[in-house]
């Protein structure tokens, strides 16, 4: 049927377009997805089928569409995607049958069905049966999206066999993509071209190959196409730009033309046995046994050179056919393919690569690049033809091969000529697999040697190669001359590349350049390196040295060529050299990398790495194809991500963003590489905190590549989380606070055992010790009733632990997902001392209250719940697995669920569950889930969640709704809920509503009766969070008077008439209680307060804190409850919030005058007499005031460790504690001062939060020793819950001071405490206690050595932004410490000298630094060299440098090879001191040697530049070598030059002045040496005879042979220009050196080489030896 379709780039919808994963689609050749077969996103897959019974025999994709049937008569099938992607590496490739992956990420195939495979016929039920599912995969992204447009219905019957069965993209050498498909039924496959259009929407498609083929498959890694011809023979094809196909060759599969061959030793290489086939006979049968790789063939004769040119290889020579042929191709990865055989088994098979040798591989690329398409491939094919052969190159041999086969492609005639006719083709060669041999003398073409010594060529960079290279005496040249000159140099002109001869051998000169930049390719470079000097080469090719050269020396240099993706090491040089130095010279646009980065740092020009960098290179180029040219340009150019200010830094940064790292840099010679190693050098003192992992690896600085690397892993455990597994206490029972850091905690309160005492106090597991004196006159049962009235009172305190525990265990715990969170059991007995006896409450001997233990259960589940950190991994079935199986743990599972809501992990919890245990009707379990839920939204309004929370609140249900039974906590809960889901929105309804029911008159029947107060209290605190801090700015909500309304409630006067809906209900007064028409103050004031204070928090609105100012006639203080004073101050402080200031006379002054003039001074035995003033009110008015005023200043200091604050607070605590104990405690009332110490002891809590203060301890302990008299439950809830806070986290979280935070602290420290465990009704919801984890953060930074991945101390210096209290300041802290709130700072600096600097800028955002507390605070460190961590050395009095520096004496500096694991924990460098540094006996010689090497290891490890130790010793090697004589080539010589002109180069010396600090790179002392050293042994050669072969060669006449390597090294380090650009100086008639210095003038020639030459210029004999 004809189909039309569209085929595109670009994706439908992200979601649509994504193949997932194998699934089954049953279906018979007869049951055809005809209509919609390949619709927009692929979807439907047809099964394929395998010829073999195999288990996978139907696939598809997970979409399955409607197929409709159409006539049996077809035979055609729906295409399918074979996903190789889906397929595991322990699938056998049978699974997907026709399954083929191009080079593309997923492609499309489809099958026919055809007579002649052998398939077994299927029948309509065996679809899906055996299917199998692959695992699930990542999505895979389609390249090509085809549209089914429409399908015609067709008549004609001899075209419906033409659908294609397999369909795939491949790509031929020059990256030109086609699209394939093979018409099985016309045994063909259509080829057709397609591109990209430039603005990358469209796809525009070329014409139409043929190819004759039964099968095919491409071959992605040496972009080919195996193509299976209609005569069973396999041929390799490479496809060409310029659409014509062009065969390769066949492809030889050992043994399978002959599958009577039974003798099989080894199993072959390339065939494997597919796992899961069912084979019919074992698969050796059908082998031969031939251990070469899959070849082409058939075999050339390699000797015969002239063979190449024939057409031999393109002639077809068939299989027999003796039963077993070549089935089909499939399943094609990378080079390697499966066949199957008509038999039914498989053959994988690996198809040879184009170069197994990296040199030819890079020479095959460089003259691809640079010959025109069609010609680059046919010299591919021959080359690959020639390298696959079978008995062809073994993998040492392929230089060789390759050196012939280019000479013969360019028309040398290699067997005659000298050089390549003895190669052995055998033997180890290699340029980079075997070790360098020398070459027997008589295989060199010695005329071209000939030819070369006189060359201009070899007076170039280059000479240094000859001597190493060949070992001829000048005897043999001579006789090498009478052979023909002439025959060699007599070329075939018809040849292939004989028009290209020029631009190969400048591109390989240009790899030749390149390999110079690698010291691992050192033998190739002796392999490429022999080359005359052609007559077409320009007079001076390019060398990278020479150009670096004078770079450094500031002179002008033409533009360097390079190869785009060859030559990349060579483009980074020149952009660094220009960085660092030269300024802007030339202008024009083939050698990139390296060059490019050398530009960039030494020419400070930072244009060299935009795309503009052309004048510095040129690149040498064939008509780019678009594409790759934009992918270049977009890979090199310099992306201002990251924060860079200097060049180095520019450079450091963009070299990463290229790929450069430092095994790069590890494999450039030392020379080069030192501008880029300075560079990094420079760049590895300040660094900026948001350089990429890459930047950091690169400079050095573990310490923030680990930092950088862990910043991009999901929140997880972190070093320091504690991996203590819940089952290993079983001596101690467990108290709850096993899980805590240790290690981290100890770093942090190192003096003293506080946080073994803080756990003491706080455990509740274990029995308390009861201990009451047995009076003579107490009976045996009195005394016993005495012991457990003494234990019920020490239990209000034991169930107070638990909210404080659970503070000191925030989030300090990770749960392991299959066992059950350990709750701690609350032990309420006692042992009775001396003998121990249990004292229990259950034995009936008093009464205790019931249910007594339900709110502590509570409370002991929630501090179990806090303890899991946030960033656990944990799901809902593992919290329904928690569930207890007793319903007497029902409580402490109901408080487990707040606690993972108030930690985030409830949002995992599903709707189903949480509707689960709703249902249940367990007053608890609805508290938890409701505050739980609530806060996991906080601030969301999140839908689901408002109507989970309005059916407990009738006055958000419709009014004709059924009236349901909530219990009144829940109520409160659910309006508390309402307040946390809707915080900071200032939603209309809601805040109209909340209003209302803080005034909720009481209804007639018994309705909203008890426990207002706690109500109107919860409506009053959800009012304030929902209008949080908008003040006057309440938009729309005008006509409802909040404000006014709020001071109605706080103040009292007439009920206003209910509006609204709800005013039915209200409708009929109470018949229980009177109220009349006015408020009742007592229930709506405390609500009514905080409201206003939330509202209006940190407005600074004077208007609305005048309400709340404290009455100042006694008329009006009557009014007033005194405890209602406490809170109006506390709201009043909170609005006026910038007036707030730490100390005791701001504190006063909230006192109105008619109290602090008439307030009795509680010390006073005498009480003063007065009928006018109520005593009593007026100093429980004061203290409230007081404790009202310390509470605001506690939230206002919250977490800043104020020294101030604390000590203002301090006083007012001790002050209460003497009250209480005063003559005249008893007017103020004990209750009262009780309160108020609690009180003040929370705001001292809160300002120290997480800091562990031991004055703050010392309270606490003191109060958690009182347990008589006044203290009740609440009481000691509220001093624990301060030592909680103390410890809060374990000294890892601090309190902060944001309007949510302080919304939340005002629902947990409200300052009414319960008077007993089950006190819930009265006030205040005791649940609410916990929204205190609303406010904390993590704020602890702890330094962690990153070479031993331990906490350590480290100093920090933290700049405070400046603020109007006070200007910008710097404080010093040692680390691990709780920091500031960071909205407060600028930065965070990590101080030297132990440790390496490290700068968080807060300027640019705090994200940074917040990602890093989050993950437990883990700050990584690098300690420097030769410096002890603050542990073992505190004063800085031992360290390593201190010793060795105080005396700088050579003895010194010699030192011992043992304190050198002090400076560094590199192996390399410990190895180093251990093998070559340790003296032994009878060193003799040796001794200097030893001490050269440990002054130049402690030079490197103390100036921390450990990378420079090998340059030190290949200089000194280089040096010793040249000495002796020895040097055989130049480049070590080379590097040293560079050195020395890196150290004097203008940008150098000027960086140096700028830092003057920074340590220099190579020792002062060593340069001056080594120079000194290079010029003598020079001077000691020229006045040895080596003056007359300078002249010699100056004046071109013959040279001596001996001589020639040193005078390479002259002519090199002297910079001595070639000679033919001496003779136009017209040197000769010079006559004084002043003459010769202005000739010399233009050739830029060092002063000192003129001055060695001159006397033999000037025809002195002896030369002026400086």
């Amino acid at each position: 049927l004809p189909k039309c379709w569209d085929y595109r780039r670009e994706p439908l919808r992200p979601e649509e377009n994504v193949v997932l994963k194998f699934s089954e689609q049953g279906g018979t050749p007869q049951n055809v997805a005809t209509s919609s077969s390949l619709t927009a996103h692929l979807r439907s897959l047809s099964k394929g089928d395998s010829p073999v019974t195999s288990p996978f025999q139907n696939y598809s994709s997970i979409h399955s569409q409607s197929r409709s049937t159409s006539s049996p008569s077809l035979h055609s099938r729906s295409p399918s995607i074979s996903n190789m992607a889906a397929l595991s590496r322990a699938h056998s490739p049978a699974l997907g049958v026709h399954s083929f992956s191009g080079v593309q990420r997923f492609n499309i195939s489809s099958h026919n069905q055809s007579p002649k495979r052998h398939s077994i016929s299927h029948s309509p039920n065996s679809n899906s049966n055996g299917s199998f599912l692959a695992p699930e995969t990542e999505p895979i992204v389609p390249e090509l999206c085809i549209d089914h447009l429409w399908t015609e219905t067709m008549t004609n019957i001899r075209e419906k066999n033409s659908q294609a069965s397999k369909v795939f993209i491949t790509s031929d050498l020059c990256g030109q993509k086609f699209l394939c498909f093979l018409v099985e039924s016309q045994l063909q496959l259509r080829c057709v071209k397609f591109q990209e259009s430039n603005d990358k929407t469209q796809l525009i498609f070329g014409s139409v190959t043929n190819i004759p083929a039964k099968d095919a498959a491409p071959v992605e890694k040496i972009d080919t196409m195996l193509v299976l011809e209609g005569c069973d023979a396999l041929k390799a094809i490479f496809f060409l730009t310029y659409f014509y196909c062009l065969k390769v060759g066949k492809v030889f599969i050992p043994g399978l033309p002959a599958p009577s061959l039974t003798m099989s030793n080894t199993m072959p290489r390339p065939s494997t046995p597919l796992d899961g086939v069912s084979t019919p006979k074992p698969l050796s049968k059908l082998l031969g046994s031939l251990d070469e790789v899959v070849l082409l063939s058939p075999v050339p004769e390699l000797r015969d050179s002239s063979k190449l040119h024939d057409s031999l290889y393109n002639e077809d020579c068939t299989f027999q056919q003796l039963g077993t042929y070549v089935h089909s191709v499939r399943d094609p990865v990378h080079n390697r393919v499966s066949l199957e055989l008509s038999n039914g088994s498989m053959v994988r098979i690996t198809i040879p690569e184009i170069a197994t040798s990296e040199l030819v591989q890079t020479c095959l690329q460089a003259i691809k690049f640079i010959l025109p398409k069609e010609i680059a491939v046919q010299m591919l094919v021959k080359w690959y033809n020639v390298h696959s052969a079978p008995g062809g190159p073994s993998y040492h041999s392929e230089w060789n091969l390759f050196v012939t086969c280019l000479m013969n492609l360019m028309g040398y005639n290699t067997d005659r000529l000298a050089w390549t006719r003895n190669f052995d083709f055998e033997g180890s060669l290699s340029p980079v697999i075997a070790p360098k041999k020398a070459r027997p003398s008589e295989t060199g073409s010695e005329d071209d040697w000939e030819y070369l010594l006189n060359s201009d060529y070899h007076q170039n960079v280059e000479s240094h190669l000859l001597n190493r290279a060949l070992c001829l005496s000048s005897s043999e040249v001579s006789q090498m001359k009478d052979e023909g000159f002439s025959q060699n140099l007599s070329l075939d002109s018809s040849t292939l590349l004989f028009t290209h001869i020029p631009a190969i051998f400048f591109v390989l000169h240009l790899v030749y350049e390149e390999l110079k930049l690698n010291t691992l390719m050192g033998e190739g470079i002796c392999q490429t390196g022999f080359m005359h000097h052609p007559s077409f080469f320009t007079s001076e090719p390019p060398s990278i040295y020479q150009w670096v050269s004078s770079c450094l020396k500031g002179e002008g240099m033409p533009p360097y060529p390079y190869l785009p993706g060859i030559c990349e090491r060579s483009r980074l040089v020149v952009v660094t050299t220009y960085l660092l130095f030269l300024l802007k010279f030339m202008k024009n646009n083939v050698y990139f990398l390296l060059l490019q980065s050398i530009a960039l740092y030494i020419l400070g020009d930072e244009s060299s790495v935009s795309d503009e960098s052309s004048q510095y290179l040129t690149k040498i180029t064939i008509a780019p194809q678009k594409l790759q040219v934009e992918q270049e340009e977009n890979r090199f150019s310099f992306r201002h991500s990251t924060s860079v200010s200097s060049l180095a830094e520019k450079l450091v940064v963009w070299m990463t963003n290229v790929g450069f790292t430092l095994r790069d840099l590890e494999t450039l010679p030392f020379g080069v590489a030192l501008p880029i190693r300075d560079a990094i050098y420079h760049c590895r003192e300040q660094p900026a905190s948001d350089w990429p992992e890459a930047v950091c690896l690169l400079i050095g600085r573990q310490d923030l590549s680990k930092q950088a690397c862990e910043g991009n892993l999901p929140r997880g455990k972190s070093v320091l989380s504690s991996d203590v597994p819940s089952g290993t206490e079983t001596e101690e029972e467990d108290d709850g606070m096993n899980d805590m850091n240790h290690e981290v905690m100890s770093l942090i309160w190192s003096e003293d055992l506080r946080v073994q005492d803080v756990r003491r106090l706080l455990q509740s597991a274990h029995p308390v010790r009861v201990n009451v004196v047995q009076y003579p006159e107490l009976s045996d049962h009195e005394f016993i009733e005495e012991k457990e009235n003494r234990l019920l009172q020490l239990c209000q305190r034991t169930m107070a632990l638990p909210v404080g525990r659970g503070m000191f265990t925030l989030f300090s715990y990770h749960p392991v997902p299959t066992e059950p969170l350990p709750i701690p059991k609350l032990n309420l007995t006692g042992r009775a001392p001396p003998r121990n006896t249990t004292v229990d409450l259950n034995s009936g001997n008093i009464d205790v209250p019931p249910n007594m233990t339900s709110w502590a259960s509570f409370h002991n589940g929630v501090a179990a719940g806090l303890k899991i950190a946030p960033a656990s991994q944990i799901d809902s079935a593992w919290i329904v697995y928690n569930k207890p199986k007793h319903a007497e743990l029902a409580n402490e599972y109901a408080g487990f669920l707040m606690a993972l809501g108030l930690n985030g992990h409830l949002t995992k919890l599903a709707t189903l569950n949480i509707h689960d245990y709703l249902t249940k009707g367990h007053e608890m379990t609805s508290i938890g889930l409701l505050l739980g839920v609530s806060a996991a939204k906080l601030g969301t309004m999140d839908m689901s969640i408002t109507r989970l929370l309005s059916i407990h609140i009738p006055a958000l249900l419709p009014p004709t709704s059924t009236e349901l039974d909530v219990p009144h906590n829940v109520q409160v809960a659910a309006v508390v809920g309402i307040g946390l889901v809707y915080q900071g929105t200032a939603h209309r309804h809601t805040a109209e509503v909340l209003l209302a029911e803080i005034g909720r008159p009481p209804g007639p029947e018994m309705e909203y009766c008890t426990d207002r107060e706690s109500y109107s209290l919860a409506a009053g605190l959800a009012l304030g969070m929902v209008c949080l801090g908008h003040g006057s700015n309440l938009i729309g909500m005008s006509d409802l008077n909040v404000p006014e309304q709020l001071y109605q409630y706080m103040v009292g006067g007439h009920r206003r008439f209910q509006t609204g809906m709800h005013r039915e209900k209200h409708k009929s007064p109470s018949y229980q209680i009177k109220e009349g028409d006015t408020i009742n103050v007592d229930v709506t004031c405390p609500g009514a307060t905080l409201a206003l204070a939330m509202i209006y928090l940190k407005t600074n609105n004077r208007s609305i804190a005048d309400w709340l100012r404290a009455p100042d006639t006694m008329y009006l203080l009557d009014f007033v409850k005194p405890e209602f004073l406490l809170l109006r101050t506390l709201a009043r402080c909170l609005i006026l919030w910038d007036d707030i200031l730490p100390n005791s006379k701001w504190v006063d002054s909230n006192v109105p005058q008619i109290i602090r003039e008439n307030s009795i001074s509680l010390s006073e035995i005498e009480l003063p007499c007065s009928e006018d003033l109520n005593l009593e009110t007026l100093s429980q008015a004061h203290v409230y005031i007081i404790a009202g005023a310390c509470l605001s200043l506690g939230f206002r200091f919250a977490g800043s460790e104020n020294l101030s604050a604390f000590n203002c607070l301090h006083k007012f605590a001790k002050d209460f504690m003497t009250y209480l104990s005063a003559p005249n405690a008893s007017v103020t009332g004990p209750y009262n001062l009780e309160t108020c110490l609690s009180v003040v002891l929370l705001s001292l809590a809160m300002v120290m939060a997480g800091s562990g203060n031991l004055k703050v301890l010392q309270l606490c302990r003191f109060l958690h020793m009182k347990t008589g008299g006044e203290m009740n439950y609440g009481f000691h809830l509220a001093h624990h819950m301060a030592l909680g806070l103390l410890f809060l986290g374990g000294g890892r979280y601090s309190l902060s001071t944001s309007n949510s935070s302080i919304a939340a602290l005002l629902c947990a420290l409200y300052p009414h405490f319960p008077a007993h465990s089950t006190d819930n009704r009265r006030y205040h919801l005791q649940a609410l206690r916990h929204l205190y984890v609303l406010a904390a953060e993590p704020r602890l930074l702890v330094p962690v050595d990153v070479d031993t991945n331990t906490p350590c101390y480290a100093l920090l210096e933290v700049t405070y932004k400046g603020t109007q209290w006070y200007e910008q300041t710097k404080e010093e802290l040692m680390a691990p410490t709780l920091l500031p709130e960071l909205h407060l700072l600028k930065q965070i600096k990590v101080k030297g000298p132990r440790y390496w600097e490290l700068l968080i800028d807060l300027s640019k955002g705090t994200q940074h630094l917040k990602s890093i507390l989050s993950k437990d605070g883990v700050l990584y460190v690098k300690l420097r060299a030769g410096q002890l961590s603050y542990k073992e050395d505190p004063m800085g009095w031992q360290s390593l440098l201190a010793q060795t520096v105080a005396n700088r004496n050579s003895e010194a500096r010699a030192f011992k090879p043992e304190t050198i694991s002090a400076f560094t924990s590199d192996p390399a460098l410990l190895s180093f001191a251990e093998y070559f540094c340790k003296p032994t006996v009878n060193m003799g010689q040796k001794q200097e040697i030893l001490d050269l090497f440990s002054s130049v290891l402690y030079e490197c490890v103390t100036q921390e530049t450990p990378e420079m130790l090998p340059a030190y010793i290949a200089m000194d090697q280089a040096i010793r070598r040249l000495g002796r004589r020895e040097m055989s080539e130049t480049s070590e010589l080379w590097q040293i030059k560079l050195v020395l002109e890196f150290f004097s180069s203008r940008s150098h010396q000027e960086r140096l002045q700028n830092h003057p600090k920074r340590g220099l790179f190579m020792n002062s002392e060593f340069l001056p040496v080594v120079k000194c050293t290079i010029d003598n042994t020079l001077d000691q050669w020229l006045q040895a005879g080596g003056d007359m072969c300078v002249h010699a060669y100056l004046s071109g006449q013959p040279l001596e042979e001996s001589q020639l390597s040193m005078l390479a090294c002259f002519l090199v380090y002297h910079s001595v220009p070639a000679p033919r650009h001496l003779p136009p100086l017209g040197l000769e008639g010079s006559t004084s050196f002043a003459e010769l210095l202005f000739k010399f003038k233009q050739l830029k020639m060092p002063v000192r080489a003129l001055l060695r030459l001159a006397p033999l210029l000037l025809g002195n004999p002896q030369p002026m030896v400086m």
